[in-house]
């Protein structure tokens, strides 16, 4: 049931505020606009937009800003482009978001060699931090920007050291830096990648030094982390079998893959993911956003094990960011897309922004969600999977197959305190004639983690988890 605010000459129905919409030109060309960047400041909410392609692809888009009142105007200053980063450089008291570095007093500058960049992400200098920062752009263009100067050197183009196929096919989306390291992600995904023909995904890290060290040639979108509180990276992503976060912790300088459901096929494609996010929205704590699916998440890892993951609700509509203002949790969308003129029925690009507290992500949709440790894998004996979320969900199934002709045991080990401390709770065997078996669970057991540790050699097992 939707209900309705009125305040002066402002609606609000069910957290959107219609004024508040970020809306393109119609064009030609129609563009996409969608709220890439979301930054309170001094006072004020930036909204940056993203157009579907560096500026090309219409107008329109640029730098908005929300005052206390919430009224709102489109900066003058603002340009059309492709952005996505923000960060705010604490040592000088400046916010970098798109192009512009906005100081305490609202001023905006811009940085021109910037502007036709997509910039996906913004991030500390591992060597100089005190006046330099990484700037990243979605082609893999990795730049030093001196925050004071404005002077930009190109350093690094990521798709030759990371060996990815080239502009037009692989999307870079983040970048982090913590622990001595820059860390970058790419989403790239295709149907060539689900069918394993080709694998152009990678999360990659670099010591400012020496050469790139690529950690996943899977699909990633999203870096974070609250820096020295907590000592922990975080970065998501996805393959054929799961949603996937990966984890860095500091204390060990190790990185440990878990797995999570995912709560809709609709984010598995490198164009429908746009900017997922994970970001501080409450104190010393962390919000997650990971395919159709909200997480609180603690940046602590007692013990090198991430603790405190626990699911929130699902979502249907595309956040590339949330933040805290005012005591508001806001959330940027991406509504409506003409598509390049594919999409016969969007007669206008728009966005909208919706605005109320954490507490009501609880409302929003169901937990639920389906993936596993393996989708068609080979596996060996007695060698664990990854770790696969299993709290907070009240109806629990396990579907586990491989090809027939013999019976295969696979022992189900539940991790109850999140300690990276597993037990046999169970143990299943396929059926020798058709290779598959079926697992449900008694309602109200529930773990932190579960996984499946195989007792024979098998060339392709498929094992997924159904949660409602």
């Amino acid at each position: 049931m939707q209900k309705s605010i009125e305040s002066g000459q402002m609606i609000a129905i069910s957290g959107v505020f219609p004024h508040l919409a970020q809306i393109a030109d119609l064009g030609p060309p129609r563009s996409e606009i969608g709220v890439g960047a979301l930054m309170p400041w001094a006072g004020k909410l930036y909204v940056l937009n993203y157009s579907s392609h560096r500026r090309q692809t219409g107008t329109g888009t640029g730098l908005r800003v929300i005052e206390s009142d919430l009224s709102m105007t489109r900066h003058p200053l603002g340009v059309d482009g492709t952005y996505a980063n923000r960060m705010v450089h604490h040592r000088t008291n400046q916010l970098i978001i798109g192009p512009h570095v906005i100081d305490a007093e609202h001023n905006v500058r811009t940085v021109p060699e910037l502007v036709d960049i997509r910039l996906c992400g913004t991030s500390p200098h591992l060597r100089e931090p005190e006046r330099l920062v990484y700037m990243l752009g979605m082609e893999g263009e990795l730049f030093e920007l001196d925050v004071g100067t404005l002077a930009v050197r190109q350093i690094a183009d990521l798709q030759k050291h990371l060996g990815t196929e080239g502009e037009s096919l692989v999307h870079f989306k983040d970048c982090f830096t913590h622990s001595g390291r820059l860390i970058v992600c790419s989403n790239e995904y295709m149907d060539a990648d689900f069918r394993r023909e080709r694998a152009q995904g990678r999360l990659a890290e670099w010591d400012g030094q020496g050469e790139w060290r690529i950690l996943e040639r899977k699909p990633f979108v999203g870096l974070g982390g609250l820096l020295t509180f907590g000592q922990t990276t975080f970065a998501i992503g996805w393959d054929q079998a799961s949603a996937i976060l990966s984890v860095h912790t500091g204390a060990n300088n190790r990185w440990t893959r878990y797995r999570l459901p995912k709560a809709s096929h609709c984010f598995d494609h490198k164009w429908q993911t746009e900017w997922p996010r994970i970001r501080s929205v409450e104190h010393e704590r962390l919000l997650l956003d990971c395919h159709g699916m909200f997480y609180e998440v603690s940046p602590h890892a007692y013990g090198n094990r991430v603790w405190g993951i626990r699911p929130i609700a699902s979502h249907l509509t595309v956040v590339p960011d949330f933040c805290s203002w005012r005591g508001l949790l806001v959330l940027g969308s991406d509504n409506a897309s003409a598509d390049g003129g594919g999409n016969l029925t969007t007669a206008e690009p728009q966005s909208g922004v919706w605005m109320g507290k954490l507490d009501d992500l609880w409302q929003f949709g169901p937990r639920a969600g389906w993936g596993g440790p393996w989708w068609e894998e080979p596996v060996k004996a007695g060698v664990p999977s990854d770790p696969y979320l299993m709290t907070g969900f009240a109806s629990k199934s396990l579907q586990i197959s491989h090809e027939p002709g013999a019976s295969t045991s696979f022992d189900i080990e539940l991790d109850f305190q999140g300690d990276d401390k597993f037990h046999r709770y169970a143990t299943i065997s396929t059926d020798a004639q058709t290779g598959y078996t079926f697992h449900v669970f008694p309602a109200g057991l529930c773990a932190h983690w579960v996984r499946l540790v195989p007792r024979a050699d098998r060339a392709r097992v498929t094992a997924q988890f159904h949660y409602s």
